[in-house]
Order: C-alpha cells, then sequence, then structure tokens
C-alpha cells in the first residue's frame, strides 16, 4: 500500500508542509496492482501525487486525506465495491469527489453512480487524456467545496457572536422584511430594530446587506438554528 505521493523532490525543492497540504492528491483503490501502478505514474508525469490501495477497506483503514483532491474507484473488488465506498462516504457526509474507473460497468451500474455524485464513470482501458480532465474536474470540485466549508465555518463562527435577537433581526432581514415590519413583528421600535441590523452588520463583517443574506443563505438551516 503507498498512502503517500510516491515521488518527492529531494534538497531544497522539497516542499513545506504548508504547501504539501494544498498540493492536490489522488488516491486510486483498485485490487489490481498493475492499473494502480499506471494509473500513479500517469499522474505524477503530469504532477499530481498520487497515494494507492489494494481495497476499500485499506483505503478506509488509512484514515482521512486533508489534502484537496479525488478518487480513482474500480467498481468490483474483492468485498466492499467502490460503488459501496461511495455510499459510505455519502451517508458520512463526506462528499469527496469519485471517478469511477472499471472493466465490468453497464448503463444502470453508470446511472446509479452519476445519481448519487460521480465525477465520471469510465470504462478500461481509458485514454490518458480522457482520465486526466476527469481528475482536473474532480479536484476542481473538491476545491470548491473545500471553499464552501471553509466560509460556512467562517460564518458560523462569526454568527456565534450575535444576540439571540440579533439573530432573529438577521433572520428577518434575510426574508426581505423593512425595518417597520420586523419593528412590528418582534414588538420593538424602529429605532431598536436599526440598531440590531447595524450591530448584525459589523458583527457579520458584510459591507452590505446583499453581502450579509448571502452569508445567512451559505448556512445549512439546521446550522442557523441552532442556538448560541
Amino acid at each position: 500500500m503507498d498512502q503517500e505521493p510516491r515521488h518527492q523532490s529531494p534538497g531544497p525543492t522539497t516542499p513545506t508542509d504548508a504547501s504539501l497540504a494544498e498540493r492536490p492528491l489522488v488516491r486510486i483503490v483498485d485490487d489490481d496492482p498493475d492499473v494502480r501502478m499506471a494509473l500513479a505514474e500517469l499522474l505524477e508525469s503530469v504532477g499530481i501525487d498520487a497515494a494507492t490501495f489494494a481495497s476499500t477497506r485499506e483505503w478506509l483503514e488509512s484514515g482521512p486525506a486533508h489534502r484537496p483532491g479525488c478518487l480513482i474507484l474500480d467498481v468490483r473488488m474483492p468485498g466492499s465495491s467502490g460503488l459501496d465506498l461511495q455510499y459510505h462516504l455519502a451517508r458520512s457526509g463526506d462528499p469527496k469527489p469519485i471517478i469511477f474507473l472499471t472493466g465490468h460497468g453497464d448503463i444502470p451500474m453508470t446511472v446509479q453512480a452519476m445519481k448519487a455524485g460521480a465525477v465520471d464513470f469510465l470504462t478500461k482501458p481509458v485514454r490518458d487524456q480522457t482520465l486526466l480532465d476527469a481528475v482536473a474536474v474532480g479536484i476542481e470540485r473538491d476545491l470548491a467545496q473545500r471553499a464552501n466549508a471553509n466560509a460556512v465555518r467562517r460564518h458560523l463562527d462569526l454568527l456565534a457572536a450575535l444576540t439571540p435577537r440579533e439573530r432573529q433581526v438577521l433572520a428577518e432581514v434575510a426574508r426581505g422584511r423593512l425595518n417597520k415590519q420586523i419593528a412590528f413583528d418582534l414588538g420593538i421600535s424602529q429605532i431598536t430594530v436599526k440598531l440590531h441590523r447595524s450591530n448584525v452588520m459589523r458583527k457579520m463583517q458584510a459591507s452590505s446587506v446583499g453581502e450579509l443574506i448571502r452569508a445567512w443563505e451559505a448556512i445549512p438551516q439546521d446550522l442557523r438554528e441552532r442556538r448560541p
């Protein structure tokens, strides 16, 4: 099992821990050692780090990868299949982009994988460029998901600084309610509403109402409703 990038440059060109953490890592899960080696060498030939695993169990036991990237999964392997792993990741809330690569694909299997969010479903043998294009899409998707998750965490941290009343005002502003409507609904004066709105804008670090609403809407509803 190869859980680390197969090749790293020695000496002063070796990346720092910080820069390495930002470099994409593609993890390959396939029970065929020749396929694993060929895929890893292809990726590394274009400067993409690769790690290989002989089974879904081996991959799961390796622990999470904190680097951006995607998975290349064989569909049919001894033990749990690639589709089983896709289902497990979806249930666990880890939407890692997946590229399926198989010699035994069929239309129902392809539809199932794509409906569940797979980047692509490729059949062996696959053209090098076709695979590399799919990997590029997978990495970009993961980067976007990570950026969105970081933004949500930041919004939640800022939201935690709001008082319960300020949260109420924020929710009403996000609904498009006017100050006088909010004042009536909450049984407070318009001046008090304006004060709360000002505090909300400052605490949420929003420069405009539009930015404030976008921040609110980026937070999943179940997290918005949690008490401070």
